[in-house]
């Protein structure tokens, strides 16, 4: 059974933010916001790069590539910040006059991730002079070896967590490497990449480079569509600088500023674009953009991003939404094994800690997506692994975890604990991707539940579901709703506010599959208020004419042309 925790809000004032509705206020205070200047979203308030090691060598060295026309080679990653990183440096230095760049992302199921030795023969292939990782990079030290001693550059750009040996490559772009002094840690690849671009830019305007060549001056904020979908497909935490680099993308994406190929996505999940929200690029546009990567080949994502072709992009979209439906139909028939196996779980007493799934049939590219589906049910640290080929002897595993679980840290203990067990592992505190031998499972499962077990100490891992409060039967309105969507971005780390109260249930049924369609009625009795339960069906809820417990947001529903408050009910507490 959940536990319901209402929010802190600390007795004070935000500062300048005299100015906000009550509720608004109390939302931004129980989040850590005490200065209004904390959710003034404008560019001018980025964090400036001090302290960013390795951007001016970075800067320096694209800037002698452009001026020798070398070949420059992005290497990407196979998710959505891989592929919009890739877009946004191959769109930026091609604006700054790259007449010789391409990129480069390795298939999953051929090359695994990241910088790999396997993938610096095909840089080799294409005569690369200057590589650029994107996303990835930060624990390739083979790779960046082998291209180095075939005589190519390297610069990594990432965001994951550094391992104890760094690569040696010509320059480490990484907010997260231990000697970095930049003040966000949470930025994505994408992010990284837009420090990048600015400080060449800097660099090379500080040169004349612009006029001398009669290049227009790029805006680098016409591209803060890529970052913001990169930035909330990621899951990084958004903080104040993420919020900004966010908003400003969204604003593009709302007033259809944005790229072809996100409008286009945007067309093919039937989505309308112009009230674009942090949900709706990770509920719709994230998973059609990592469609490529989880089943095909993530250049169709990367291409679609750079088109500036309307029809194209159409055509690309349209192929994303076709390997998305292939996807989905995997992870069902994937999903139905997992249930069963869980079902049979939670019949005992206790749950495990920890839990590993395996079939032989699994897709390596949508294990990860099952895991989080596993985590949301259980609220345990869940890793799913999957044959890296029919013919391997090697599992790939993609783990998801619970707030209060670093994972990464945990495979590092068992991987210290376990010589030669894990063959390679990489992530961040909520998410990692690992690599075993099949016959070696079993020792890592026992190795993961004893780490796991270490780790948590004791500590409950009970479910805690966090709620804003209450809300007055006065402030139950469509203004509210409207004021909390503009109040945002919402995301990881700040997140969309969550009340709880109590209802009458007035009545309740079934549309589509598995929703609930609700009217629900306020305890005074002086309001009754249209509600809508994603996953749930009628007979969960309490009969109709009786009162129920419940964690619900404020959303602003649009119906043919008309808007009006809904309710969204994420629990059901009694």
């Amino acid at each position: 059974m959940a536990q319901l925790k209402r929010r802190a809000v600390p007795d004070i004032s935000i500062k300048g933010g005299e100015h906000l509705h009550h509720l608004i206020q109390r939302i931004y205070l129980a989040r850590g916001v005490t200065d209004f200047q904390q959710v003034e979203y404008r560019l001018k308030n980025l964090f400036q790069p001090d302290g960013f090691n390795g951007l001016d060598q970075a800067a320096n060295l694209i800037f002698q590539a452009i001026k020798l026309n070398q070949h420059i080679v992005v290497v990407g990653d196979f998710d959505a910040d891989g592929a919009t990183s890739t877009a946004l440096v191959i769109r930026g230095l091609h604006a700054m006059g790259a007449r010789y760049i391409s990129f480069l992302v390795p298939n999953r199921f051929e090359y695994g991730y990241g910088l790999s030795a396997q993938l610096v023969d095909e840089l080799e292939k294409v005569k690369a002079d200057l590589v650029i990782t994107v996303d990835n990079g930060i624990s390739s030290v083979n790779g960046v070896s082998k291209a180095k001693n075939l005589g190519m550059q390297v610069i990594i750009t990432d965001h994951h967590l550094p391992p104890e040996q760094l690569p040696q490559a010509d320059s480490i772009v990484n907010p997260n490497c231990a000697d970095d002094e930049f003040p966000s840690k949470c930025l994505a690849g994408v992010g990284v990449a837009f420090y990048l671009l600015a400080k060449t830019k800097s660099v090379m305007k500080a040169q004349d480079w612009f006029n001398e060549n009669h290049l227009p001056e790029p805006n680098l904020a016409q591209w803060l569509d890529l970052v913001a979908v990169g930035t909330i497909a990621d899951l990084v935490p958004l903080d104040v600088n993420n919020r900004i680099l966010v908003d400003a993308g969204l604003q593009r994406i709302k007033t259809r500023s944005s790229l072809p190929g996100i409008h286009a996505l945007f067309e093919v999940a039937g989505v309308e674009q112009d009230n674009a929200d942090s949900n709706a690029i990770a509920f719709y546009i994230a998973p059609r953009l990592n469609a490529a990567g989880r089943l095909e080949d993530m250049s169709i994502g990367i291409n679609l991003l750079l088109t500036d072709d309307h029809a194209e992009a159409k055509q690309l979209a349209s192929q994303l939404q076709d390997i998305n439906q292939q996807r989905k139909a995997i992870q069902e028939d994937m999903q139905i094994f997992a249930d069963s196996v869980v079902d049979e779980i939670m019949k005992q007493q206790e749950l495990p800690e920890s839990i590993c799934l395996y079939h032989k049939n699994w897709h390596q590219g949508v294990v990860g997506l099952l895991a989080s589906k596993v985590k949301e049910r259980t609220h345990r640290p869940v890793i799913a692994f999957a044959r890296e080929s029919k013919e391997s002897d090697l599992l790939k595993g993609s783990a998801r975890s619970i707030q209060g679980l670093h994972i990464r840290d945990v495979l590092v203990d068992v991987d210290a604990q376990n010589p030669d067990l894990v063959k390679k592992f990489g992530g961040h505190a909520m998410a990692a991707g690992l690599t075993i031998h099949k016959d070696q499972l079993k020792s890592f499962q026992r190795a993961f539940a004893e780490q796991v077990k270490s780790h948590l100490q004791g500590a409950s891992i009970q479910k805690v579901i966090l709620s804003d409060g209450e809300v007055a039967t006065e402030d139950l309105n469509l203004v509210v709703a409207e004021l909390i969507q503009a109040a945002g971005p919402w995301g990881q780390a700040f997140e969309q506010p969550m009340f709880d109260g109590w209802f009458v249930v007035k009545s309740k049924k079934l549309v589509g599959d598995n929703h609930c369609k609700l009217v629900l009625q306020t305890t005074d009795q002086s309001k009754q208020i249209d509600a809508i339960a994603f996953g749930f069906h009628p007979h969960q809820f309490a009969e109709e004419g009786q009162s129920t417990h419940l964690c619900y947001q404020l959303q602003v529903n649009e119906f043919r042309n008309r808007r009006s408050l809904q309710l969204k009910i994420d629990h059901i507490l009694k």
